[in-house]
């Protein structure tokens, strides 16, 4: 539904007719736009962009735009927006480039005012951004984490799923699964066993995630000498399994310990 003629929609454009535009907003080619969707006034949706069901965009947001890449040579690239995501007040979400392809923000996730979502990023499924945060290039979120408003994320930086980054907070390394991470430099201060709880975790896995990071932070090993320890030492488990994994993929390092400064 189009609210009045004071709309630019391209032609070519794919709007499913239950969503609702708003006035003097713009949708350019190239763009989808699923069922149930609310596009507020001011908007602009740029070429490339693939917007799921259920999509509140709010006044002032730019979505899909080049990236802000000097190697971006006018490839044809997306940025998709999957179901039940809000993106607040004057965020900005580039279109990848030919290294991805995509920057890709999954289901439910809540994207506040002013925050930065660069080319090639992805913010997996429930996360939250939290006002004005500036996400740098091919950055990686994982699902059900929270970046605390201000904060700053190098680019190629990763967070693990269920992390927790105070606001405020310059995100240099990889943060790892079910964190707590704050201060400057950036530490890590503990599990974040609220979040968990609140996640139907057990406590039986939370004192698990606790023993891994007390092995890896508290008891002064190096990665590789943690990464040992923990292997061994460890019961199998889906959380040893997700944090070995982010150990051995982080390309930038993991934060440290409050032990390690």
């Amino acid at each position: 539904m189009i609210n009045n003629s004071n709309i630019f929609i391209h032609p070519k454009a794919k709007i499913r007719k239950s969503t609702v535009i708003n006035p003097f907003s713009y949708i350019d080619e190239n763009v989808v736009i699923g069922d149930n969707c609310l596009i507020s006034n001011n908007v602009t949706i740029y070429s490339g962009a693939q917007i799921g069901n259920n999509v509140k965009i709010f006044p002032g947001a730019v979505i899909s735009a080049i990236p802000q890449d000097l190697k971006f040579s006018g490839e044809e690239t997306t940025s998709i927006i999957g179901d039940n995501c809000i993106i607040r007040e004057c965020a900005t979400i580039n279109r990848g480039t030919k290294e991805k392809g995509e920057t890709v923000i999954e289901k439910e996730c809540l994207i506040m005012a002013y925050v930065h979502v660069a080319h090639d990023c992805i913010i997996k499924n429930n996360s939250i951004v939290v006002n004005a945060v500036q996400i740098g290039g091919h950055c990686e979120i994982d699902e059900y984490s929270t970046v605390g408003g201000g904060s700053v994320m190098h680019q190629f930086s990763k967070i693990g799923k269920y992390s927790m980054i105070a606001g405020g907070s310059i995100i240099r390394k990889d943060v790892p699964p079910y964190c707590k991470a704050g201060k400057n430099p950036l530490t890590y201060m503990g599990v974040n066993s609220i979040g968990l709880k609140r996640r139907g975790f057990k406590n039986v896995q939370v004192n698990i995630i606790q023993e891994i990071y007390r092995i890896l932070y508290l008891e002064g090993l190096n990665n590789s000498q943690a990464f040992s320890k923990i292997s061994k030492e460890i019961n199998e488990c889906k959380e040893k399994t997700d944090i070995l994994n982010f150990i051995t993929k982080s390309d930038r390092g993991l934060i440290k310990g409050i032990s390690s400064y």
